[in-house]
């Protein structure tokens, strides 16, 4: 094993490792919010229509 084969498994160890605690971090908080409902909030989406006489008009170039 050449030694960029080395620093390349190395590093490839490195990236795994940072991965695997990053995605532990990720489980604790799910398992922290667990069992929580959404009902005190309020849909995310406001004004869904516009007034209906905004509506657009689409039309055919003409030339």
């Amino acid at each position: 094993m050449t030694s960029d084969e080395q620093t390349n498994t190395g590093a490839s160890e490195e990236t795994k490792r940072k991965f695997r605690e990053a995605l532990d971090r990720k489980k604790k908080a799910a398992e922290k919010r667990s069992g929580e409902s959404h009902l005190d909030g309020g849909s995310a989406v406001q004004n869904t229509h516009g007034p209906a006489e905004k509506q657009r008009e689409f039309r055919r170039k003409s030339g």
